[in-house]
């Protein structure tokens, strides 16, 4: 399989959440303090998709939300984003999508995301074995969907399928330890995930965790590259990042700016890198064009809505400075 073949194609299946976030508005505001609420779509996978679309490519979203107004609100947003939400579908009694009411502000920096009966993991073999898996070019999803059943077997039953279809499987570890029942069953699972991707992208405590310990983490992405993935991103927040592909082993800086929140870089980074990908560029340049989506969404409010496209990201490099050195 051509991994870079398959992201060529801008037609991505994206499978996983999407959900609510509230942010008290204007920016720096504590949510304690808070009077009013900018509303925006959230969830990894949803804004990865998003960001791809103001790319140019084509995306579709696999997940469940609720039958209620907080799903519906949901639905509208991803029409709004031009995400293709035909595999999408319903869920009633007691689920709920998610919702997360995060601060605007870096300092003290609060996020409180409810998870309690998460409509998304009730996401079944059903709904993936329902995708034409040969009509995308690659599957895109992050750690959360592994995180609780029926989502886990759904998602592994997911890349068996996207496997046989021939596309690639890219992978953004994104673990968060409230979505789990313990940090045994992440690491377990997480490993078993990330043995089956073509791409891999983490930070240094995710490849640590899934290591068992954070001086390990370097060795696990560099193993991951040597054995069963063709791209490894590993990134290092401030340090920036080292990427393993084709036998090389890229180091790449960062974009400073003047950070508004912490939120929503990893999911610009992923939409820009395979956007970029997706354009032919070479790995080192796509990986630096992820890291200034990642820069331009943390000097924003909101995840979704902060996404850049295309021109936006053409007039951030033109105006940057330009990363730091390695």
């Amino acid at each position: 399989m051509n991994v870079l073949e398959g992201i060529r194609a801008r037609n991505f299946l994206v499978i996983g959440r999407v959900g609510m976030d509230l942010s008290p508005d204007p920016a720096g505001t504590r949510t304690r303090d808070a009077s009013s609420m900018m509303v925006a779509m959230g969830g990894s996978s949803a804004n990865i998709a998003a960001g791809l679309v103001k790319f140019g490519c084509k995306a579709a979203l696999v997940t469940k939300v609720s039958d209620d107004a907080v799903g519906w609100y949901c639905l509208g947003q991803l029409d709004h984003y031009g995400i293709d939400r035909g595999h999408v579908k319903t869920v009633t009694g007691e689920y709920r999508t998610s919702l997360a009411v995060y601060e605007t502000r870096v300092e003290e920096h609060q996020s409180v995301i409810y998870r309690n009966n998460a409509a998304d993991f009730q996401m079944d073999i059903a709904n993936v074995e329902a995708v034409d898996y040969a009509s995308y070019g690659a599957l895109i999803t992050a750690g959360t969907v592994f995180a609780a059943e029926p989502s886990r077997s759904a998602a592994f039953r997911a890349f068996e399928l996207a496997r046989a279809s021939g596309l690639p499987i890219i992978f953004d570890v994104d673990y968060r330890p409230y979505s789990w029942p313990s940090p045994q069953v992440a690491e377990e699972v997480l490993s078993r995930a990330g043995s089956l991707a073509d791409v891999i992208v983490g930070n240094d405590e995710e490849f640590g965790f899934m290591a068992g310990g954070i001086d390990k983490g370097l060795s696990k992405a560099r193993d991951l590259a040597g054995s069963s993935a063709a791209i490894v991103v590993y990134k290092m927040g401030p340090e920036g990042a080292i990427t393993f592909s084709g036998g090389e082993q890229i180091r790449t800086g960062i974009y400073p700016v003047d950070a508004l929140k912490p939120t929503g870089a990893g999911d610009s980074f992923m939409a820009g890198l395979l956007a970029s990908l997706s354009e032919g560029r070479d790995m080192r340049d796509a990986v630096l064009r992820g890291s200034a989506c990642a820069a331009i969404v943390v000097s924003r409010p909101g995840c979704a809505p902060a996404m850049p496209d295309t021109e936006q990201l053409e007039a951030f490099l033109a105006s940057h400075p330009g990363p730091t050195p390695v």
